[in-house]
This record gives structure tokens, C-alpha cells and sequence, in this order.
């Protein structure tokens, strides 16, 4: 399942791009990064990432590892055809 990431930098990117450098982005085993998005504003201080994983557990422990410069909100993902599919099932 598909996943958006929303990141808010607590002390602005410099910090968190100098840890990514140095040490990745610490995903567990199971997590795959798929994409990112900066906001393109002069303060550069949210990203949007789109994520995989089969198991959601997993965003916890990726969470914790950056907690201390970041901080998450996290929304499942469907498609806007699954979501239409959906949408014209309920209104049977």
C-alpha cells in the first residue's frame, strides 16, 4: 500500500539534510521510499514522501529515528480510480 508522508522541520532543512547525508534516510526493511516534494517556499520546511510498505508498523520506527528534527503526519493512499470505484459502489 501506498502511503504520503507529510514532514514538518522542526529546526528548517539544514539539519535534516545534513543527517541524510550522513546517514541515508534509516528506513527499516519493508519501507520503500518511492518520491519526494519540497515545498518551494523560502523556508523549504515541509516535504511531501511518498512511501510503500505492506506493513504500517513499520512508519513508527522510521518516525522515532527522526523525531528529534521532524515531525509526521501520515494518510493511507488510494487511487482516484479505486476512489471512484468506491464512490459509484455507494451510490447503488
Amino acid at each position: 500500500m501506498r502511503y504520503m508522508v507529510i514532514e514538518r522541520y522542526r529546526q528548517g532543512p539544514g539539519p535534516v539534510y545534513e543527517r541524510l547525508a550522513a546517514q541515508g534516510r534509516m528506513l527499516p526493511d519493508g519501507l520503500a521510499y518511492l518520491d519526494s516534494w519540497i515545498v518551494d517556499e523560502p523556508s523549504m520546511d515541509r516535504c511531501f514522501q511518498l512511501m510503500e510498505t505492506s506493513d504500517p508498523s513499520l512508519f513508527e520506527a522510521w518516525f522515532q529515528r527522526w523525531s528529534d528534527l521532524v515531525s509526521f503526519e501520515l494518510f493511507p493512499l488510494t487511487t482516484s480510480a479505486e476512489a471512484s470505484a468506491r464512490v459509484a459502489g455507494s451510490a447503488r
